[in-house]
């Protein structure tokens, strides 16, 4: 199924992220996170690539679990920063054989401690976007940042790149996250703004533990607003409790932005089952 269909169909919809191993050890541990994710029955399931596509065909891999042994539609994250024409291709090839018609489209970033090649192929997701559509018939989704994107000059910049993207034939958004709603809120005005009306799903992570949010703040640049600051004071020392409290701060999150007419969530599970599992529990009747 094209997700773009599902994101337009009028309903609610939650989503869910996971990663893939790094190392091929832990690829059946993996698999058992695909399948319990799974019986949560999220509307997708999104699989990441990591830096410079080192996990690429685990994503294919796990991609392949959600979708077709466990019968939940499938979100193949590609990047484009480290890798040629030919690499990207056979990626697509990989997903095309698989039966697997949903791409994410991003730019991505290098191995760690490495500099973005200036001679690469794809300096844009957007062009990333034209080659995907290119090859097949894919229905092709991109990121989006409600605060900005970290290396862009200005928020302006960064939605007429964003506009570009979706020019291209970007169907849908999934957003970076995000703790305060009203920043998601006036980032979709800006959105319409630029002419941009393509669906966007709101990136929710709930977190769980201290070093996580300060390992979030140093690499995203996002925003913590008074009161998540002061439940990672109150809580951030004792694990059962900020498990809890981010956990329930995600999930008003989520009632908030549902009760504000957004009807697509996105969760950042960090491959936890039993924390999306969680959230969705809460939400049981909300999600019908």
């Amino acid at each position: 199924m094209k997700i773009i269909d599902t994101l337009m169909g009028g309903k609610v919809t939650v989503s869910c992220e996971l990663f893939p191993p790094k190392e091929g050890s832990e690829l059946q541990k993996a698999e058992t996170v695909v399948a319990r994710m799974a019986a949560l029955r999220p509307s997708f399931l999104s699989v990441t690539y990591g830096a410079g596509g080192g996990t690429s065909e685990y994503t294919v891999h796990l991609a392949d679990q959600a979708q077709n042994k466990n019968g939940v539609t499938s979100l193949a994250h590609l990047t484009c920063a480290s890798s040629d024409r030919e690499k990207i291709r056979q990626v697509l090839g990989q997903l095309k054989e698989k039966g697997i018609g949903n791409v994410l489209a991003l730019r991505g970033d290098p191995p760690k401690g490495e500099a973005l090649p200036e001679n690469r192929p794809y300096r844009y997701a957007a062009q990333l976007v034209e080659e995907i559509l290119a090859f097949g018939d894919f229905c092709v989704g991109g990121a989006c940042y409600p605060e900005g994107h970290p290396e862009a000059p200005s928020i302006d910049s960064d939605l007429e790149a964003l506009k570009a993207k979706v020019g291209s034939g970007c169907q849908f958004l999934v957003s970076q996250m995000f703790f305060d709603n009203n920043i998601f809120y006036s980032f979709l005005f800006r959105l319409l703004k630029k002419g941009v009306d393509v669906p966007v799903a709101a990136g929710i992570m709930p977190v769980t533990n201290k070093k996580q949010i300060v390992r979030i703040c140093s690499l995203s640049g996002t925003a913590l607003p008074p009161r998540f600051k002061a439940i990672v004071d109150r809580f951030g020392d004792n694990p059962a409790a900020m498990k809890q409290a981010g956990i329930a701060y995600a999930t008003e999150q989520v009632i908030d932005l549902i009760a504000n007419g957004v009807n697509n969530i996105h969760l950042y599970s960090m491959n936890r089952p039993d924390i999306a599992g969680a959230i969705m529990g809460n939400l049981s009747e909300i999600f019908r």
